[in-house]
């Protein structure tokens, strides 16, 4: 069941990407998709019992628009920054470090990719429950971690102190 959640996930994400429907472009998708899933479907729902596999895959397929709408939102302010003429003065860079309450290997890599996906920020590096970020102007650094550990937390079935829930 594994391999078919992420085959799924990968062929849509593959349309998308792709913008083309025509039998070649298609019959790579499912091509490409079926030996990437093959290879990495035990990684996407590994630390999950069986029975939760589905919540989080539903979970995640939630998480996923309101990641794009983040990014959008981040790529006008980002847009906002370069095209103002007194660009020099908001923009300040920084590496800001902040603790996350995330502990399982894949919500941490989701958190971290989730920042570098949002234009604005950098995930760095990620050592011991600490987050190394990179951020464009102190408004980006002030929205860290933010609402987004908690909707990454949620998808993974983590509870408020990290813990993996038994159901839900």
């Amino acid at each position: 069941m594994a391999f078919l959640a992420t085959f799924i996930l990968l062929f849509l994400f593959w349309l998308v990407l792709s913008g083309r429907f025509d039998w070649t472009h298609l019959l790579l998708g499912v091509i490409s998709c079926a030996m990437v899933a093959y290879g990495s479907h035990d990684l996407l729902f590994k630390n999950i019992k069986s029975k939760n596999k589905h919540i989080e895959a539903f979970r995640f397929l939630k998480y996923i628009p309101w990641l794009f709408y983040q990014i959008v939102v981040a790529n006008i302010h980002i847009a906002k920054l370069a095209l103002h003429p007194r660009m020099l003065e908001f923009i300040d860079p920084r590496i800001i470090k902040f603790k996350t309450r995330l502990k399982g290997d894949l919500s941490l890599v989701t958190f971290g990719n989730s920042i570098t996906l949002t234009p604005g920020t950098i995930t760095v590096m990620i050592e011991d429950g600490y987050y190394y970020v990179h951020a464009l102007d102190k408004h980006v650094a002030k929205s860290l971690p933010g609402d987004m550990e908690k909707r990454v937390g949620h998808v993974h079935l983590e509870d408020e102190d990290g813990a993996f829930l038994s159901g839900n």
